[in-house]
């Protein structure tokens, strides 16, 4: 049985869960808070969670396990067979967690953490991120889906993102900058389906068990 390594607040470990669901694949969940301990380095060795166990051994990077998951277990596709169309899907992905989550993530010290970020970074990611998310507006579909009339892969990242780059934006720059996309309708119609309900009832138990683990 695969092996789900991690904690329920991440969006990365989120996003691989929820294909999980999805896909109706059986999985335990291993919780660690940091994936810095010597173990855990073999199986992701820059530290980063998730990442799973299989029988033929450890996966890390959200991307990939998502990728793996849909090979090895097809019977409930979250993606296209087309290629163009998997591609497209793909590509949607990529602006999701390389152009908007990670210049997002610049804020997420201040916004969420009790940190400071520099006017350097703040100014910088404002900028990438106004850019970045126009472009993304003209790939978007929300059909009403990210990617078109199918929940696929897209949505896994999409729905476990966007919260996060609007909530930041909004508290660093007093505005949502996802506030022109149709995202606060999509997040709530995903979350009706059952799969998601698990989600995020889990991340909330587990946002409570790293507030008491904090007194």
């Amino acid at each position: 049985m695969i092996k789900l390594y991690g904690f329920a607040i991440s969006n990365y470990y989120n996003k691989v869960k929820l294909a999980l669901l999805e896909k109706a694949i059986p999985f335990e969940e291993q919780l660690i808070w940091t994936g810095k301990s010597a173990e855990s380095l073999v199986h992701s060795p820059l530290g980063k969670i998730p990442y799973i166990e299989t029988e033929h051994g450890s996966l890390c990077e959200s991307q990939v396990i998502v990728e793996y998951l849909e090979q090895r277990f097809p019977d409930k596709p979250l993606m296209p067979s087309d290629p163009f169309a998997a591609a497209k899907l793909r590509e949607l992905i990529t602006f999701i967690e390389l152009h908007m989550e990670l210049p997002a993530r610049e804020l997420y010290a201040e916004a969420f953490f009790g940190g400071k970020v520099t006017d350097e970074v703040k100014a910088k990611a404002e900028k990438l991120l106004s850019r970045n998310i126009a472009a993304f507006a003209t790939l978007a579909k929300f059909e009403p889906f990210v990617g078109g009339t199918q929940f696929t892969l897209a949505d896994c990242a999409a729905v476990v993102h966007f919260p996060l780059v609007s909530m930041a934006t909004k508290i660093i720059y007093g505005r949502d900058f996802l506030a022109d996309l149709p995202t606060r309708e999509y997040v709530k119609h995903i979350g009706d389906r059952p799969t998601m309900q698990k989600v995020n009832a889990d991340r909330k138990a587990n946002q409570e068990l790293m507030a008491n683990r904090g007194k």
